[in-house]
């Protein structure tokens, strides 16, 4: 089985070129190593043992993150983007990070949601799950549920439950609070409401949200793609995943600069 799976879209020249730059590196120093093209995951072979490099973005680790979360394979996270909240290594140091990663089987467990679909589906998300409208123009009625006893029902865009992970992205583009990856909990937010409940809700690891539609069908995405559609009454039920995505420990990632540098470059 392969030591090191590299994880691009080929989209990505300057990923591709550093996955082949490694992956003769690593062949001198007896690791065994292949490329995955995240345009078609089907040929990806990999089992817990592998090492998923990802190569790319945050939108290029959301989607390695699912296949190594499907393979229980940990996730190397190298940042060819310009800010890359989720992204701690820097390409320079790509082979001397696999290196170090392959010597010890260190990693932090990133809490991923399990969403339920009316059809029974289950969906993986490591950032969120948003119920939002399908229509421009139009919001959407959305009663939320914790654990089964109601709470708020939203007039909005749109619902979003987010991990800590997903904290620093859309969560936190929509109002929500910035959290610790390392934390276990879930964000509730509501998107662009149209009254004055715009706030968080925060509910702990074991709770299970509901999003309930009411008259109006919806769209439901998770980590950026639409997984599916609500129509009127139906709901999804979103959950802790009983498997966290186990990203390999990164000692040099500062919450704080990363922010400060979005906010300089007007990404957030």
């Amino acid at each position: 089985m392969t030591s090191v799976l590299f994880t691009a879209f080929t989209t990505r020249p300057d990923a591709v070129a550093l996955a082949t730059h490694a992956i003769a590196t690593l062949k001198q120093r007896g690791i065994t190593s292949d490329f995955c093209a995240l345009d078609d995951v089907s040929v990806a072979v990999c089992d817990a043992a592998t090492l998923v490099v990802s190569l790319g973005g945050d939108g290029t680790f959301l989607r390695s993150a699912r296949l190594a979360h499907a393979a229980g394979s940990r996730v190397l996270a190298v940042n060819l983007g310009r800010v890359g909240f989720l992204l701690d290594v820097a390409a320079h140091d790509v082979v001397k990070r696999i290196t170090e990663a392959l010597g010890t089987n260190d990693a932090v467990d990133r809490l991923a949601l399990d969403v339920l679909m009316p059809d029974g589906a289950s969906v993986f998300a490591l950032n969120e799950v948003v119920v939002e409208r399908s229509a421009p123009g139009h919001m959407v009625h959305v009663t939320t549920f914790i654990d089964d006893n109601e709470f708020l029902t939203y007039s909005a865009d749109g619902v979003m439950v987010a991990t800590p992970t997903g904290s620093t992205g859309y969560s936190f583009s929509a109002g929500g609070p910035m959290v610790s990856a390392e934390l276990q909990l879930l964000v509730v937010t509501p998107i662009a409401p149209h009254f004055t409940i715009d706030r968080s809700i925060v509910v702990g690891p074991r709770s299970t949200v509901r999003l309930q539609m009411s008259t109006k069908p919806a769209l439901v995405v998770a980590d950026s793609l639409v997984v599916g559609t609500l129509s009127a009454d139906q709901s999804v039920t979103v959950r802790r995943s009983q498997t966290p995505v186990r990203v390999v420990r990164s000692t040099g990632f500062d919450m704080g600069s990363r922010l400060r540098a979005s906010l300089r470059q007007g990404h957030a």
